[in-house]
């Protein structure tokens, strides 16, 4: 016997994801019945929200979710690109508005601002992500670049990429910063290493490098706190 599927209409006024979030808040609406409003609709079998908890089903956790791609969204049975560009564009809007801070500038003046500027782009990651922060001679940051995916090493990330970047933004400073997708922010030998090589260069062309950053979930580690800059 096939399974049943109850289609959104089915589902009474009061109990549907927009009618509960007017009537209640966002905070009220699990995971899946976000995840309804973003899809918008279901399929000729399933409502948004049993759809919306095949997804969660499938991908495991909300952070696996986070670093879907759109192919990997179309796999989903149900998912088509329409919803699968949805899901992601919903995904990118809470990064960037994570990552956003009132006023016209961020300016760095301890790690711990870097760290926060980045943490909530990155701590859910499954792959290593470096990025660069540019900063001007008052510490702002005026842009941003992710400069490598995949395993750090010093092939991976060489410092004529980073200083190439440094140099286009016409930047004074740089602060970098990558992920640990274990969560766990403790520096590897290849962290400290490449660190003492982006010094270096940096010194070489006149951008200094201010810290290098490793993210872990909720945590961070700071290079130049431990000595190594």
């Amino acid at each position: 016997m096939e399974p049943q599927y109850m289609i959104l209409r089915d589902v009474p006024h009061e109990e549907r994801p927009r009618e509960r979030m007017m009537k209640y808040g966002a905070d009220a609406l699990s995971h899946a019945e976000l995840l309804a409003i973003l899809l918008r609709t279901g399929t000729q079998r399933q409502s948004a929200i049993h759809l919306a908890g095949s997804i969660l089903k499938q991908c495991g956790s909300l952070r696996n979710l986070m670093d879907m791609s759109v192919e990997e969204l179309t796999a989903i049975r149900g998912i088509g690109p329409a919803k699968a560009l949805q899901l992601r564009a919903g995904i990118e809007l809470g990064r960037r508005m994570a990552r956003s801070r009132i006023g016209d500038a961020v300016v760095v003046r301890k790690p711990q601002d870097a760290a926060d500027y980045v943490m909530e782009e990155l701590r859910y990651l499954k792959k290593e992500h470096f990025v660069c922060l540019f900063l001007n001679t008052k510490n702002h940051i005026i842009a941003r670049e992710t400069l490598s995916i995949g395993t750090l090493n010093a092939s991976l990330v060489h410092p004529r990429e980073v200083f190439r970047a440094a140099i286009q933004r016409s930047s004074a400073s740089i602060v970098c910063a990558h992920n640990h997708p274990s969560g766990d922010p403790a520096p590897s030998p290849e962290d400290i290493a490449l660190t003492k090589r982006l010094a270096e260069a940096g010194e070489l062309v006149g951008i200094e490098v201010l810290d290098h950053i490793v993210i872990g979930d909720g945590r961070f580690v700071s290079l130049k706190e431990q000595g190594y800059l």
